[in-house]
């Protein structure tokens, strides 16, 4: 029987102020979850944010998949990646197969919250790269996998042995 060439869709969500070592770590368990789906093609969705989001699409790509960016601004690139990583960001924005705007222009809650929506909905399944501190706003990795849920999207929650974040974020 011929496998099903239908690309399964993977979203993903998670911390941002990742530790080096914590990055190869969640690449790790990225890529053992990304190889689940069996001989199906992957196709990405994420909002490329620094962290989880950046070593997702890193490892989509290494597994010969593909991979879709919802900004949630027309600002992003320059109000929410820092200097020192837009360089990384655009050549992950440049292999997208397709970028997905929110409408907002400025960055902030509202714009993130209608992203992790809008990827949500875009996809077969969720993978969150969560170490179980609940967030502080709307837009927050809880609230995505409970919105995820709430929609009856399977969601796989991922934090390694020895994974740390190097400050609090959502």
């Amino acid at each position: 029987m011929a496998s099903d060439p239908t690309p399964v869709r993977v979203g993903v969500t998670g911390h941002i102020n990742l530790t080096p070592d914590t990055e190869l770590l969640v690449a790790d368990a990225l890529r053992a979850e990304l190889r689940r789906v069996g001989d199906r093609p992957v196709r990405g969705v994420t909002c490329l944010a620094a962290g989880t989001d950046q070593v997702f699409a890193r490892t989509v790509l290494e597994l010969g998949g593909t991979y879709d960016v919802v900004l949630p601004a027309r600002d992003y690139r320059t109000a929410v990646i820092a200097a020192a990583h837009r360089a990384a960001f655009d050549e992950l924005l440049a292999g997208a197969g397709a970028v997905i705007h929110t409408g907002y222009d400025h960055s902030g809650t509202p714009a993130f919250l209608a992203a992790n929506q809008e990827l949500v909905r875009r996809v077969d399944r969720l993978l969150a790269v969560w170490d179980g501190v609940p967030g502080c706003h709307e837009a927050s990795t809880d609230r995505t996998i409970d919105f995820a849920r709430g929609l009856g999207v399977p969601v796989t929650v991922l934090w390694p042995a020895g994974a740390r974040r190097t400050s609090a974020d959502t």
